[in-house]
């Protein structure tokens, strides 16, 4: 059995489960990519992913994770789906779990995925725990957005719900993957189930923007503060760029070098107003 999450945080809660139920004995795969933001365009050929690592290249210079798309610290996806596939043909008995949870990063990596396991139909189950209900630390019913929300423990309950990816799946998802490529979009949106919806890249800007105030605050500070309130966000690699694309067009006061998040701080210009959210 192998296992697919889509989150890093999710590895480690994972095989913690795995270490209280030896039914789920398995390899746990991480897909590294947020798919939820960034071009798609010709993804699955080579130029295509190539013109991808370059834009996340651009997003990421300068900043806290500048380096990472070509350092090793981060996995090639399209060497772990090659490889992911290699093993299901050698291996005619390996089977593989999807774990998704309710969230933009994750239905998009599924759909991302999927599009490549066509030929294994039969042997790819889905565990998405959409709108399901969950017992927290403190015993409290909750819903989670992320599997590392849930408690190891409460992964023996959620096996129950895997289930085969169906023939219909593998005929719809792909296509619709095809489409959002096709659409040249920056920013991907989860709408219910399993439905996405896309917008430009200046997405969330008008957001971010209600967080810088009349006083001095780090970019880390404003972008925790929209991480915190804003009811759409992202991570924080994607914030931190846009944030420096909105302070290139003028309009504010900046101290320090637009390279990391701690590197600088920006305000409103004197006499400039603040919106309502930022003043609250």
């Amino acid at each position: 059995m192998i296992h697919i999450v889509f989150q890093k945080n999710d590895v480690d809660v994972l095989n913690e489960a795995i270490q209280l139920d030896a039914s789920l004995q398995g390899e746990v795969i991480l897909i590294a990519d947020d798919f939820a933001v960034g071009p798609l365009k010709d993804i699955f050929l080579a130029e295509g992913w190539e013109a991808r690592r370059e834009w996340w290249r651009m997003v990421l210079a300068e900043g806290d994770h500048k380096g990472t798309v070509d350092d090793g610290s981060v996995p090639d996806d399209t060497r772990t789906a090659a490889e992911l596939i290699d093993k299901l043909q050698r291996d005619k008995k390996e089977i593989i779990w999807i774990w998704a949870a309710q969230n933009k990063h994750d239905v998009c990596g599924y759909y991302w995925l999927m599009s490549q396991l066509k030929n294994f139909q039969g042997r790819i189950f889905i565990l998405y725990l959409n709108n399901l209900p969950f017992i927290n630390e403190k015993g409290q019913l909750f819903y989670p957005v992320n599997l590392f929300n849930i408690p190891a423990k409460e992964f023996l309950k959620a096996k129950k719900l895997a289930r085969l990816v169906t023939l219909s799946e593998f005929e719809v998802d792909p296509d619709e993957w095809a489409r959002l490529c096709n659409e040249e979009k920056g920013v991907r949106l989860l709408e219910g189930g399993k439905k996405l919806v896309q917008r430009d890249y200046d997405y969330y800007d008008a957001d971010l923007k209600t967080f810088i105030t009349a006083s001095w605050q780090t970019a880390q500070k404003i972008i925790g503060t929209f991480l915190h309130k804003a009811a759409q966000t992202t991570g924080d690699a994607y914030l931190l760029w846009r944030l420096k694309d909105i302070l290139s067009s003028g309009g504010y006061d900046v101290q320090g070098e637009l390279k990391k998040m701690r590197d600088f701080e920006v305000k409103l210009k004197a006499g400039q107003p603040e919106t309502e959210t930022s003043t609250a």
